[in-house]
């Protein structure tokens, strides 16, 4: 086996002291930035390996983070966790991903797992049904814990998302003002802060405009594409036929207007559809969809600055931080055109 490359090694080669090349290798500011870059290029060059398990032993830090959300094959979270990830890469932290899929006993084993290798702290998107002393799991082992996308009653623990009452009163708004008066709400779940929130904001916005709320208008579940897909059935199924449909998120939204062409209809023509988080895929959606922007990027990068400031020895206040939702008009909806 090849001899293992030591910080002393480095240091002999380039005629500095062993401190120096360990400053430098941590990104300090006390080394001279050319000089990081020599010593860096010095260690690639001899094959040393950063020994994080060593150095968390000297500074009680192992320079891992954990990050648990419901589903990375949701973009939504995909936008999420880039924010994260380039917050940390800023510090020198890395992060190790899990999915629990709303399992809480996935969740809470990921956790035991972080505790067991020495995280640093953790970001939640908390699995539904979480039990408090789960987070309390991981605070009182000095493992801070940072919430994004849903909050949970009872926990005063830093949380950031997006106004999800807020948001998706500005889409129902948006086609009160085109005239719509029977709309339906697609998707979503109760269980969730999310799920609450944004009918919440649906039935408030109905409320303000005079008009009467209809619970067969709601068809709850769906949060992906398939699941607006199959949702087309049961909406144009309904008595009283909806004009338009306020959808729980993007994924929702472009499966919807999949059944809707899939039936002989013309989304944003026969049926206007608004989605919600503005993800990528919604520009270039066929038609393109009008949505709501959540501020994925900012929520993960807020998140992960909160974390790394306590980590740092300064305290992000506790409750729940805010984004604030804004309207992406496009050709998913239009204004009311009353049936032949």
């Amino acid at each position: 086996m090849a001899q293992k490359i030591k910080l002393s090694t480095i240091a002999e080669t380039l005629g500095i002291s062993t401190a120096t090349v360990s400053l430098a290798l941590r990104d300090s500011p006390l080394v001279a930035a050319n000089t990081r870059e020599k010593i860096k290029d010095q260690a690639r060059t001899l094959g040393y390996i950063y020994n994080r398990r060593a150095a968390s032993l000297r500074t009680s830090r192992s320079g891992i983070i954990g990050v648990v959300v419901h589903d990375i094959m949701n973009p939504f979270y995909g936008e999420i966790l880039k924010a994260i990830e380039s917050e940390l890469d800023r510090s020198r932290h890395t992060f190790i991903l899990s999915n629990h899929y709303d399992s809480v006993e996935k969740q809470r084993t990921f956790v035991e797992t972080l505790l067991q290798l020495g995280g640093d702290g953790i970001i939640m998107s908390p699995a539904i049904g979480t039990p408090a002393e789960d987070f309390d799991l991981a605070e009182e082992n000095g493992m801070p814990a940072i919430l994004v996308a849903r909050s949970m009653e009872g926990l005063d623990l830093p949380t950031f998302r997006g106004d999800d009452s807020y948001g998706i009163s500005l889409a129902t708004n948006h086609l009160i003002s085109l005239g719509h008066r029977t709309i339906a709400m697609i998707g979503g779940t109760d269980q969730t802060s999310t799920g609450r929130d944004r009918y919440q904001g649906y039935v408030n916005a109905l409320r303000k405009a005079g008009i009467e709320v209809d619970p067969d208008l709601r068809i709850p579940g769906a949060r992906s594409k398939q699941g607006g897909f199959e949702a087309a059935v049961h909406l144009l199924s309904l008595p009283q036929k909806p004009t338009a449909a306020v959808c729980w998120n993007d994924l929702v939204a472009i499966g919807l207007m999949n059944g809707i062409s899939r039936a002989g209809l013309v989304p944003g023509k026969d049926i206007s559809v608004t989605g919600y988080d503005d993800l990528e895929e919604a520009a270039i959606a066929t038609p393109a969809l009008t949505t709501v922007w959540n501020g994925q990027a900012e929520v993960g990068r807020l998140a992960a600055r909160a974390l790394l400031d306590r980590l740092a020895g300064s305290h992000e206040p506790d409750g729940i931080h805010l984004i604030k939702p804004e309207m992406r008009i496009r050709q998913s909806t239009s204004p009311y055109q009353a049936r032949q």
